[in-house]
């Protein structure tokens, strides 16, 4: 697991170690030495913690002019054992949120697993956005159906076109303008 890495290509764009809005500013990345763990699996350095013992992240762009932010994730999301949404709500997305962030998208290719417990923390999210939204992109298809089953899906917008976009072939903009673009069409 320590050679998945978070997507690289658009630091010369933006770097939230650098961003003094960011929830990891003034970050420090050692590439030498492994200490972060996910089941006592060494993960990559670049991910940052945000608290939980499972779910890793990295915002890889954020634009508070436009309002948005594109976030990988990485690993177990668990709310059943380690409410790994609170510690993402609270320590990442109130921070955005604060800063005028208000549309997301949520990369979830490397989410291994989903455990749902309730949804307090995505429907405070969901409230918080007003003419906001979140995007789920590239999810895995057991992944999604448990968050069905656990009936969360209402908080996100999935699309079968988003679930298989190859958004590493985009710049940052234009995927945000792709996704938005997306999202009016599916509007009333």
């Amino acid at each position: 697991m320590h050679n998945l890495e978070p997507f690289y290509n658009w630091r010369a764009y933006y770097k939230s170690e650098e961003d003094e809005k960011s929830p990891f500013f003034k970050r420090v990345y050692n590439e030498y030495e492994l200490s972060e763990t996910i089941y006592n699996y060494y993960i990559h350095p670049n991910w940052d913690s945000i608290g939980s013992h499972t779910l890793y992240v990295k915002i890889l762009y954020t634009n508070y002019a436009e309002g948005y932010a594109i976030i990988e994730l990485f690993g177990e999301w668990n709310d059943c054992l380690h409410n790994d949404i609170m510690f993402l709500k609270r320590n990442v997305i109130d921070e955005l949120i604060h800063y005028g962030i208000n549309k997301f998208i949520l990369i979830g290719e490397n989410i291994l697993n989903f455990h749902y417990s309730d949804d307090c923390y995505y429907e405070e999210w969901y409230d918080e956005l007003e003419e906001g939204w979140i995007i789920l992109l590239n999810f895995r298809e057991h992944v999604l159906a448990e968050m069905k089953k656990g009936k969360i899906d209402y908080y996100f917008l999935i699309g079968k076109n988003l679930n298989s976009l190859s958004w590493r072939t985009y710049l940052p903009t234009q995927l945000f303008k792709l996704v938005n673009n997306w999202v009016v069409r599916q509007l009333p």
